[in-house]
């Protein structure tokens, strides 16, 4: 019998690897259509009661009933009359919105929807007064309000480009004239007296209407009109005079000519400055708000050699009112990076009160900080900050000045969500792991949280408008996403709503990578992702990935961002290669110290962190020192670069795919938090670029690129490219790609570039 037995797993065993497709670049790299297509863009109904999202291959819009789990697709003519987003009323019984360029409302309680503006012009951002009765909305440069009760269109401003026309003045000579007529003749007198008299009367009879405001060709943005109607608060923004954008040819344009497209300027770049107007409309008076008084306005940056004190430029970031208009909660950051202000103005001094200053040396960042912040009450804010080195949710009076923690912990809050009642916040955190999120609720005044999610892996979440329902995006480390939908309340099961995975994706056995950690040469704990090959095939070779974006993380428990990276590392895997895919310094997810652990040194930490990960695949899971590669696309290529060259007998081969290679060359919103500026860091920007370490090349180096990449340009390579033929390097090879930009599209693509990575590993790692 247990002859019997031993042959029948056997059999099944053989079955099934049978059935097991055998990976190869090709099939793995094919229109990812074929692994299935995940839901995404989900959203809620007003009542809660339908949960929409875009499924199938035409990303088609679909509905799921969320007490059955029933979907069905939405048909093209339903679909048309259908319009998310917007702003609820305090009582929820009305919903404005803007559609097609035009200005929506829709009564709540019998579900009829009025349009309310048709025009060729485009309005926008349309929101509810704070008695209900008016709906404010921009137009072009002005705001409008209609009055609902009536239809009335009212215009609250009347800002124009330009200047304003000048006067014409009459000379000396003319005015004498012109008094002298009227001294001599009376008929004059009379006609005068009259014209007088009648402008008078027309001004007294004239429709008051907002004064001519000109702002040259200064740009306007961020309108915010007070509930009362009172206010407004706008940026008004000036164009850098020196400004330069990038040209990048596009050899491969339809009309047969080389194209130039237009892409950003270059690190170091002048900014746009910014001011913050307050308009008054019941004085028709308009101010531009003072920063002076923010507390280290003037404080120089920490890595100036000779800091001299200044006021610095600052960026609003956001601008939200308190529903009585009382007050604006206005978020500030400073250009050069290392300081954010939340900050609450009284529209009747101008005077701005900072609630909250965030400092850093290196630079401000981190989950939700700057953008996850509002209004609580009347006055109480509420926002994100990274005071104890992880992004915790705060509180503060705006009158007393008192803060407060809500959160704390060596862990990140990702998401905050007020609730209807403004009792409590929903959070989505990093508490159980760093690789995974899950839904709290916590009360607004503090206090314990209620865990109310448990699906291990990745989640994202949507609450319905009723907050009845919870829909969740939820995947894992070797599944895809799938939309599951629970009821809103602790130790709910979560029903699950689609079954994307084709049956091709489900018969090979994807890997479930395990999440380590190891320890680096500091001492610290890095997280990584590992795959190991079977015994019986493991052939002591290694591959390190180096993910992109820099702070992004991929030592994960959900489905990767980088999927295709993911199906070539079990193919590597399947060949025997040990695999490991580290989240380095820098990284998203590890609070503020790791993410500004590359501060002033790109290819630092960062890069030493690899350096580390390879000593331990030696030392735990026997991988020989002399084969192992790295590779990874983006700042992951720029990594590979610097391992490359500063660190070359530690990596025999590396593939470097659309990286950078002089950080002076990027953009500035990237670059300049982590490197400062070029004039005035060079040292950081010398350390950093592999450029400038490039005689260090002993080992086998591929650079994929596409040609049309407006992020990093394919400039970057053909400046390397010089750079290696002068030093008379001869173990390089660069792969291009005409018609692909930073993100490969084409399938073809993806598979040359691929196939060309494996051959580099192959031959380079498995010949020793």
């Amino acid at each position: 019998m247990k002859a019997k037995l031993t042959f029948l797993l056997l059999w099944v065993a053989a079955v099934a690897a049978a059935q097991s497709p055998q990976l190869s670049v090709s099939y793995i790299m094919r229109d990812p259509k074929w692994i299935g297509i995940s839901p995404e863009n989900i959203r809620w109904a007003d009542d809660g009661k339908t949960l929409y999202f875009d499924w199938s291959d035409d990303k088609s819009l679909h509905a799921a009933d969320p007490v059955t789990g029933k979907w069905r697709k939405v048909p093209l003519e339903e679909e048309c009359n259908l319009a998310f987003g917007g702003q609820y009323n305090a009582a929820r019984t009305r919903r404005v919105y803007a559609k097609d360029g035009d200005i929506f409302i829709k009564d709540m309680t019998s579900g009829a929807v009025t349009q309310l503006t048709q025009t060729v012009e485009t309005e926008s951002v349309p929101r509810l007064s704070a008695e209900g009765d008016r709906v404010f909305f921009q137009q072009g440069l002005n705001l409008f309000a209609i009055h609902l009760k009536s239809g009335r269109l009212e215009q609250l401003t009347d800002f124009r480009r330009g200047n304003k026309p000048a006067e014409t003045k009459k000379t000396e000579q003319a005015l004498w004239l012109e008094a002298d007529q009227q001294r001599l003749f009376e008929v004059l007198r009379e006609r005068k007296a009259a014209e007088d008299a009648r402008k008078a009367r027309q001004e007294l009879l004239r429709p008051i209407r907002p004064k001519e405001y000109y702002f040259q060709e200064k740009q306007l943005d961020n309108f915010t009109v007070s509930p009362d109607g009172n206010f407004v608060l706008f940026r008004v923004g000036t164009r850098p005079a020196g400004s330069k954008p990038s040209a990048v040819p596009d050899y491969m344009a339809a009309s047969g000519y080389t194209e130039n497209l237009n892409a950003r300027p270059k690190v170091g770049d002048q900014l746009p400055t910014y001011e913050i107007a307050l308009y008054d409309r019941r004085r028709d008076t308009l101010l531009y708000l003072s920063t002076a008084q923010l507390p280290g306005i003037d404080e120089p940056p920490a890595y100036l050699a000779n800091p001299q004190k200044k006021k610095r430029e600052l960026t609003p970031l956001g601008m939200q009112w308190s529903e009585n208009s009382r007050y604006a909660l206005l978020v500030l950051r400073a250009q050069d990076n290392k300081d954010l202000w939340i900050t609450v103005l009284d529209p009747q001094t101008a005077a701005l009160k900072t609630i909250d200053r965030q400092h850093d040396d290196a630079w401000i960042a981190g989950p939700g900080i700057g953008f996850n912040n509002g209004w609580i009450d009347n006055r109480t804010v509420w926002f994100q900050s990274e005071e104890t080195g992880w992004s915790h949710l705060y509180t503060a009076d705006v009158e007393t000045g008192t803060k407060k923690a809500l959160t704390s912990g060596k862990y990140e809050v990702r998401f905050a969500q007020l609730s209807r009642d403004k009792k409590h916040f929903y959070i989505a955190t990093s508490e159980v792991h760093p690789g995974e999120d899950h839904l709290y609720r916590i009360p607004v005044a503090g206090g314990a949280m209620q865990r109310l999610t448990f699906l291990t892996g990745g989640n994202e979440f949507a609450i319905s408008p009723d907050e009845r329902f919870i829909a969740i995006r939820h995947s894992y480390s070797n599944r895809p996403w799938e939309l599951y939908v629970m009821e809103n309340k602790p130790n709910a099961v979560p029903r699950q709503i689609t079954q994307s995975q084709s049956e091709e994706f489900k018969k090979y056995a994807w890997r479930e990578p395990e999440v380590l950690t190891f320890k680096a040469s500091d001492g610290a704990d890095v997280y990584a992702r590992l795959y190991q090959p079977k015994a019986d095939v493991k052939n002591g070779a290694a591959v390190i990935f180096v993910h992109g974006a820099g702070y992004l993380q991929n030592a994960h428990k959900r489905w990767s961002t980088y999927f295709r990276e993911y199906m070539f590392h079990n193919l590597l895997a399947d060949k025997g290669y040990t695999v490991l895919d580290i989240d380095y310094r820098g990284s998203a997810g590890y609070g503020r110290d790791w993410r500004t652990g590359i501060y002033r040194h790109m290819g630092g930490k960062d890069l030493s962190d690899h350096v580390d990960g390879a000593k331990f695949l030696t030392e735990k899971y026997g991988i020989d020192p002399q084969r192992i590669g790295i590779y990874g696309g983006s700042y992951g290529g720029f990594i590979t670069l610097m391992a490359m060259f500063t660190t070359p007998d530690v990596f025999a081969a590396g593939a470097a795919l659309r990286p950078v290679t002089h950080w002076a060359h990027y953009n500035h919103g990237y670059t300049s938090n982590i490197l400062n500026t070029p004039v005035l860091d060079s040292a950081a920007y010398a350390k950093s670029s592999p450029i400038y370490h490039a005689e260090g090349l002993k080992g086998s180096l591929l650079i994929c690129h596409g040609m049309v990449d407006v992020n990093v340009h394919f400039q970057d390579v053909v400046l390397l490219a010089q750079r290696l033929i002068e030093l008379e390097k001869d173990n390089w090879e660069v792969a291009i790609y005409p018609v692909e930009d930073h993100g490969f599209v084409e399938p073809s693509s993806w598979t040359d570039e691929y196939k060309r990575i494996l051959k580099l590993f192959d031959e380079k790692l498995l010949k020793r």
